[in-house]
């Protein structure tokens, strides 16, 4: 299952049935999952912790040094989940001293060409789409999808169920279960559709649609919105994700819009 033609350092922790292509490079600290399939010209790096059944797509580098200046060359890795893909001549970089590791989940899609900064977290079942950017220390919760060419700045987090549309800028925190688009990134609705396919209720959907309009499309400001939510709605897990999400943001979370409706 391993080419002749790739090169696989004799320490590094290769599982069962996994297929390594021609001309691929696996360096001494890598562990790569059972099932997993390393294509052609591939390069997985010192501190790649593979999880079972990935794909590594031809051109890819996974776990490069981290493109940090304030990188000393400290011992750091990179983990990825089971069943993640790397497409093609994607670069993930493992982490820094800032938090030790970079992280990518289970049942994640990175598409060509996107790159995955130092430390960045992300959560299960995320789609990073073409040509992404994502600066250092991001956090992306589960189930977000980041459209094609956006550009994530350094240590911003965008929440759980979210959609970022294609080409944006995104330097403010995204609040969970939102769609987001524009320039500069605005609330263009509530993920329905996203929501939907993943089996939310239409009485859940319409009380996140209820949250958001009182945080964007009220006269209160996110503080006030938030209390009034916490002190008005029923308590559920949706509800305490929105609350905790606000409150917590470091960056503030991106501007309102209400040009446009919901579906």
């Amino acid at each position: 299952m391993i080419s002749k033609l790739a090169y696989v350092h004799p320490d590094a922790k290769i599982g069962e049935n996994v297929t390594i292509e021609p001309f691929t490079t696996i360096y001494k600290d890598v562990v790569i999952g059972d099932g997993s399939w390393i294509g052609p010209n591939a390069v997985i790096m010192d501190g790649a912790r593979l999880g079972k059944n990935c794909k590594v797509f031809p051109g890819a580098v996974v776990a490069g040094i981290p493109q940090d200046l304030k990188f000393a060359g400290e011992y750091s890795i990179l983990e990825i989940g089971d069943n993640t893909t790397i497409r093609e001549c994607v670069t993930v970089n493992r982490g820094t001293a800032a938090k030790g590791k970079t992280v990518i989940g289970s049942n994640c899609l990175i598409m060509a060409y996107a790159h995955v900064a130092h430390d960045c977290l992300i959560g299960n079942n995320v789609v990073i789409v073409n040509s992404v950017n994502l600066a250092g220390e991001v956090e992306i919760g589960d189930w977000s999808i980041i459209s094609g060419a956006a550009a994530v700045r350094q240590f911003v987090h965008i929440g759980a169920h979210v959609y970022i549309g294609g080409y944006t800028q995104v330097r403010k925190d995204v609040p969970p279960f939102v769609r987001a688009a524009r320039e500069p990134l605005s609330y263009i609705g509530v993920n329905s559709v996203g929501l939907r396919r993943r089996n939310f209720s239409n009485e859940t959907i319409y009380a996140i649609q209820e949250m958001y309009r009182r945080i964007y499309q009220s006269d209160m400001n996110h503080s006030s919105a938030i209390a009034n939510i916490e002190e008005t709605m029923p308590q559920t897990p949706e509800r305490d994700m929105v609350i905790n999400f606000v409150r917590s943001s470091k960056n503030g979370i991106m501007r309102g819009c209400t040009t446009d409706v919901e579906e």
